[in-house]
């Protein structure tokens, strides 16, 4: 992980919101055979990619996710199928539907992020600004609440 102090790391979770995570679309180039959508790293997105996973075959019923990063941005899409991600700021919960493969919801560090109800067969990609590290995450949700300095009643 980038050497983060312990200031820049509540910095980077306290000031962000949700309404910093958005939709964005790509370009679709339609053909009589099939569809394509491209990803240019460095133009398409507001972060060069460094990783890409993908997720497939949850249960039904299963979450994924539950975590926020301190540096990593992720741009998530439904390559197949639908999914919801829920994002959370501490203060506000939003919740999209991904279901078109050349839609992605661009995730910002600091934001606690939920991925749930898949569809059957459905298969989630994530492109990441960082390689997997895992100083990078927060995985208690209370100690993210610490970070956004939300403190509960």
């Amino acid at each position: 992980m980038d050497e983060l102090t312990k200031q820049e790391k509540l910095r980077i979770h306290e000031q962000s919101s949700i309404d910093d995570c958005h939709i964005i679309t790509l370009n679709r180039n339609h053909h009589a055979n099939g569809n394509l959508t491209a990803v240019n790293n460095g133009i398409d997105l507001p972060f060069n990619i460094q990783r890409t996973f993908y997720i497939y075959d949850v249960p039904g019923g299963a979450a994924r996710g539950g975590h926020s990063h301190y540096t990593c941005h992720e741009f998530i899409v439904a390559i197949s199928g639908s999914f919801d991600v829920t994002v959370d700021d501490g203060s506000r919960q939003l919740t999209y539907t991904l279901n078109r493969p050349y839609q992605g919801l661009l995730v910002v560090p600091g934001i606690w992020r939920t991925l749930q109800n898949f569809s059957s067969g459905s298969v989630c990609l994530a492109l990441a600004s960082h390689h997997f590290d895992e100083e990078d995450y927060v995985r208690d949700y209370d100690i993210f609440l610490e970070l956004k300095n939300i403190h509960k009643e």
